[in-house]
């Protein structure tokens, strides 16, 4: 393991507790946000380098309206340069929502006598998966709550019965878990099931304020959760994702605590998480909580292009807990994915109408319950590229091996076309005429403006392959 003398002062720190609020506050109440400072600090993210806690600090603090609009437009011009136009595209598929633990926030909190707990049974799942692919989706993560069913042996079993479903022309090409921390031996067991990303998020880093929010269950355990990720590392599942859950604590601190959590990640394993999560708090069947830390429209926005510019290479999820609008003004600032034709109630996809939520079936409110076409249309419309692209996960560009070519920026070389590739997929097999017309025109679009360094011609031949019935065709 590379060791980075700026995080530690010590050559290993692995599997240790490595926040300190202390710290956090010591750096957030002393940093001072003056025009240069912030002009300068932009600029270093723009020029690809990740950021330390002072100068995370230093942009948390910034409230002059001038220089917190040169934070936005930094995080969107870097955006462009990493990430280009495309969005990538995923489905949440919630296996069971039993769980063991209380979590104020959560509608599976074990006191939520009103939750109506469920797990699927394989044929439901299968059932599920099916009506999925019917929408086009290629790249789905499964959701468990924290319970002995749901045992890394039931995740294993659960994400093989997930890739070998096929229906027509769908098919699931990457599967992604959300699910509780678990042993070294235990990640070993889901990673040879062949996921993709597996998510842990802390929901806030402050420890003091994790004690009130988790009294029960085995996710009161701050530092169990918290080195999680470590324990799959050490297994070798080194495609990981953290987040926090907004609205729990201050999220000046939250923004910190997940770049500590980031620079961990680099220095121990010399690999940061493939994605960084933010979902802000929404109602919930149950829900404990004041308002206190809410998180306003402005700071949401404002934070995550702060999160951009600290971590120029990382993925940036948006998920349908927001409302449309603010999915759309958020996109432009640093979000890289998002989930489309979310559907949270247990067995709601094989529904044929799900016009009424039902909070006692799921975890919290949606704000955005917009089909997967309807959420495409809506991407093209604004000239971003819906991707469903999985092959990064199956040419082995994960982890260390992800960060060789996303760093340089050489990872467009093969996003961009492999979107390009998935979007004519999506086109072709379940796009309206209408859709269908306005994605070829971007297509078209994107095609043109794609510099000396890719294959124009030869994006062009995979194109008319998958016109004429080849599928999964990928650089």
């Amino acid at each position: 393991m590379k060791f980075n003398p700026e995080v530690y002062s010590i050559p290993d720190e692995r599997m240790k507790p490595f926040i300190d609020p202390d710290e956090i506050w010591g750096y957030i109440n002393s940093a001072k946000p003056t025009r240069e400072r912030v002009r300068e600090i932009i600029a270093k993210s723009l020029d690809k380098h990740r950021l330390n806690l002072e100068e995370v600090a230093v942009l948390v603090n910034t409230s002059e309206p001038e220089l917190v609009e040169e934070i936005l437009q930094g995080a969107r011009t870097l955006k462009q340069k990493v990430y280009g136009n495309r969005i990538v595209l995923f489905a949440p598929l919630y296996i069971g929502n039993k769980c063991t633990n209380n979590c104020k926030y959560c509608g599976f909190r074990t006191s939520n006598t009103e939750a109506v707990r469920v797990t699927l049974s394989d044929e439901e799942i299968t059932k599920e998966v099916e009506a999925l692919e019917d929408n086009g989706q290629k790249r789905l993560i499964l959701v468990y709550g924290e319970h002995p069913e749901y045992s890394a042996d039931y995740i294993a079993h659960t994400v093989r019965l997930v890739y070998g479903v096929k229906k027509d022309r769908g098919e699931i090409r990457r599967v992604n878990i959300n699910a509780a921390p678990l042993s070294v031996e235990d990640f070993l067991k889901v990673k040879k099931a062949g996921i993709g990303t597996y998510q842990i998020f802390q929901e806030t880093y402050n420890p003091e304020a994790y004690s009130w929010y988790h009294q029960a269950g085995k996710k009161r355990d701050f530092e169990w959760r918290l080195t999680s990720l470590d324990r799959a590392q050490e297994a070798g599942l080194d495609d990981v994702g953290i987040g926090a859950l907004m609205g729990l604590y201050d999220w000046r601190f939250e923004v910190l605590g997940l770049v500590r959590h980031t620079n961990h990640l680099e220095a121990c394993y010399n690999v940061g998480p493939h994605t960084i999560s933010f979902p802000r708090i929404k109602s919930a069947s149950g829900l404990d909580i004041t308002n206190q830390y809410f998180v306003s429209d402005d700071d949401f926005v404002k934070l995550v292009a702060i999160l951009r510019l600290a971590v120029p290479y990382t993925g940036m999820i948006l998920t349908a807990r927001e409302p449309v609008h603010v999915r759309q003004k958020v996109l432009q600032f640093g979000v890289s994915q998002i989930d489309g034709g979310t559907k949270l109630e247990l067995g709601a996809y094989i529904e044929s109408k799900n016009e009424k939520q039902n909070l006692n079936r799921e975890q919290f409110e949606i704000g955005d319950s917009r089909s997967l076409g309807e959420v495409v249309d809506d991407l093209v419309e604004h000239d971003y590229i819906p991707s469903f692209c999985t092959a990064c996960y199956r040419l082995g560009r994960t982890g260390e091996h992800f960060m060789e070519f996303s760093v340089p920026g050489f990872i467009k070389r093969y996003c961009t076309p492999n979107a390009v590739l998935t979007l004519t997929e999506y086109l072709v097999d379940y796009a309206t005429p209408e859709v269908k017309d306005k994605g070829y025109r971007l297509i078209d679009k994107t095609l043109t403006e794609l510099d000396g360094n890719q294959n124009v011609e030869e994006i062009k031949r995979r194109m008319e392959r998958i016109k004429a019935g080849e599928r999964d065709l990928y650089f």
